[in-house]
């Protein structure tokens, strides 16, 4: 089965939804490339809700000269855009995920062949993943700034009552990642 990753950038005071102006997609440091392509290496599924899906698409593969390499790892891996209203995603390598039951398509897509499937912002569709117990690991992205507002990670409500740190690193840029899977 499939590892199935949310990967998210989050603020020090835990808001995932940026409000402010904390994270540039287009401003991070070497050192942090460097871990994101490292993770990207070991998944072959980028898995977002419409609305993520639709920022990324009117974003990425218009950059040109991309220094961080995001824009050609976004065009080439296998998508999966969780919608009820798209029926054309307009963007390669790109599919729809429908219907009465998101997360029996989410489930089919985990136990099919392939590498880890990671999912990044899309909140709503993060919520109801996390709710769902489908989640993996965490690979969490903690930015040096409080935004004092904004959805979290979690959803208000659901407990999830212990997790196992597997790693944490910290970059020149003041981020530091930790990663948790849950525990057994």
């Amino acid at each position: 089965m499939r590892k199935l990753v949310v990967t998210q950038n989050i603020t020090v005071d835990g808001s995932i939804e940026m409000i402010t102006s904390w994270f540039d997609p287009s401003d991070q440091a070497p050192d942090l490339i460097e871990e994101s392509h490292r993770q990207d290496a070991t998944a072959d599924a980028l898995l977002l809700g419409r609305q993520t899906f639709e920022d990324f698409r009117g974003y990425w593969p218009h950059q040109e000269n991309d220094a961080t390499g995001v824009t050609g790892y976004l065009n080439a891996v296998d998508k999966y855009v969780v919608t009820s209203t798209m029926t054309d995603p307009e963007w390669q390598n790109s599919s729809i995920i429908a219907g009465d039951d998101v997360l029996a398509g989410v489930r089919d897509l985990k136990n099919s062949d392939g590498k880890d499937i990671v999912i990044t912002g899309s909140i709503t569709l993060t919520h109801a993943l996390i709710t769902a117990e489908l989640v993996d690991e965490y690979r969490l992205f903690v930015y040096p700034a409080v935004q004092g507002r904004g959805r979290g990670l979690v959803p208000d409500g659901v407990e999830i009552p212990k997790l196992s740190l597997v790693q944490a690193k910290s970059f020149s840029n003041g981020v530091a990642l930790l990663n948790y899977t849950p525990a057994e």
